[in-house]
C-alpha cells in the first residue's frame, strides 16, 4: 500500500460541490485506513490565484496545470454550470490529455464530462453526466457510449458521475474498492449519506423527456400518453390520435424529444409506477396493472432494466412516511 495521490482539475465558474463533495470522502476515509494509505489531495487549476466558483465561493488551486506534470493515484475534473456551452479553455484540456499516462484512474464529476470529451478521452467509453446534459454530451462527442440514468460508471480507468453530489458515490465507490465496504459505509456515515444509492438518477430527477411546448401533435400525443398511462400504445396508435402518419409521427417525435415514442411510454410507465410506490399501499400487481405493464413480472424486468432495483426494493428505499 502507498499514499493515494488524487488531483482534482477547477476552473473558472467550477461547482464549489463538485470540489468538496469528493475531496471530504477522501479526506473522512483517511481517519479508518493506515496513514501509509492515505489519501492526499490537490487542487490543479489555471494558475494559483483564486477562481471564481458557480455559487461565489473563492477557489485556490495548490498548483498549476503547467507544474502538476508528477504521477497520481486519481485524476478528477469538476464540473461547472457553463461548462457544457463554454469554449474548451485550452491549459485543461491539454492538461487532462496526459492524464491517462500520470494516473491510475482519471475521469470526472457532474459536467467534467465535457472537458474529457474535449480532450478526447471519452471516445468508445460508457460514461454519464447529469441528466440535464446527458443528451448535449452524447451529441457533442458522438463516439462516447452515454448512459442517461447512471449515478456513476466505471469503464476500464475511465470513471465518470453523475451531477454534482453524485461526485461523493463516486469517491466512496473508489474508496470501497481498495479499502472494502465497510469503510466506505463507515464514512458515508459520516458524511450523513448513502453508501451506495441503488438504481439511477431518475430517482433524484424527472425522468420523462420535458413536454413539448406549445399544441403540436408530439405535445398532444405526450399528453394522451400519461392521462392513459395504463391503456396499450402502439406507434400505430399513438400516430392516429394526433392525425399523422406513422412514419412522419415517429420521426418528427424523435426530432422533439430526443427519445421514440416506445421508449417515451416506458419511461411514462416507470415514472407513474414510481409515484404510486412512494405513495400509496397498492399491492405490485396492481400498480402493474395501473400503469401498463400487464403483469408483475413485466413490471420488474422494466425496473431492473432501468432503474437497476425491482419495485419492492423501489418502495422499501422510496416510501413516503
Amino acid at each position: 500500500m502507498a499514499v493515494q495521490r488524487v488531483a482534482v482539475a477547477i476552473h473558472e465558474g467550477v461547482q464549489a460541490l463538485d470540489v468538496a463533495g469528493p475531496l471530504d470522502a477522501f479526506a473522512e476515509a483517511n481517519a479508518f485506513i493506515a496513514p501509509d494509505d492515505r489519501y492526499e489531495t490537490v487542487l490543479v487549476g489555471p494558475g494559483r490565484e483564486p477562481l471564481r466558483a458557480s455559487n461565489g465561493m473563492r477557489i485556490a488551486a495548490d498548483t498549476s496545470f503547467a507544474e502538476a506534470q508528477g504521477e497520481f493515484a486519481i485524476v478528477l475534473v469538476a464540473g461547472g454550470p457553463a461548462l457544457p456551452q463554454s469554449a474548451p479553455e485550452p491549459g485543461l484540456t491539454q492538461w487532462l490529455r496526459g492524464a491517462p499516462t500520470r494516473a491510475g484512474l482519471y475521469g470526472s464529476v457532474c459536467t467534467g464530462a465535457f472537458a474529457l470529451g474535449d480532450a478526447g478521452l471519452l471516445d468508445g467509453h460508457r460514461v454519464t453526466t447529469h441528466w440535464q446534459n446527458a443528451q448535449l454530451l452524447a451529441s457533442r462527442f458522438p463516439a462516447a457510449l452515454v448512459e442517461h440514468d447512471r449515478i456513476h460508471i466505471r469503464d476500464g480507468r475511465l470513471v465518470t458521475s453523475a451531477g454534482i453530489t453524485a461526485g461523493i458515490d463516486l469517491a466512496l465507490a473508489l474508496i470501497g474498492e481498495r479499502h472494502g465496504p465497510q469503510v466506505a459505509v463507515a464514512v458515508a456515515k459520516r458524511l450523513v449519506v448513502v453508501a451506495q444509492r441503488q438504481g439511477g438518477q431518475s430517482q433524484f430527477s424527472p425522468y420523462l423527456t420535458a413536454p413539448v411546448h406549445g399544441e403540436s401533435p408530439i405535445a398532444r400525443a405526450q399528453a394522451y400518453v400519461m392521462a392513459h398511462v395504463g391503456d396499450r400504445h402502439t406507434l400505430r396508435s399513438l400516430a392516429r390520435e394526433v392525425g399523422m402518419s406513422t412514419r412522419n409521427f415517429a420521426r418528427h417525435f424523435a426530432q422533439a424529444t430526443g427519445v421514440t415514442p416506445h421508449e417515451f411510454v416506458d419511461r411514462a410507465r416507470v415514472d407513474a409506477a414510481r409515484y404510486l410506490l412512494e405513495a400509496s399501499d397498492q399491492p405490485l400487481k396492481a400498480v402493474a396493472h395501473a400503469c401498463g405493464f400487464g403483469s408483475a413480472d413485466r413490471m420488474r424486468i422494466v425496473f431492473g432494466e432501468r432503474l437497476g432495483v425491482s419495485p419492492a426494493q423501489y418502495r422499501a428505499s422510496f416510501r413516503s412516511a
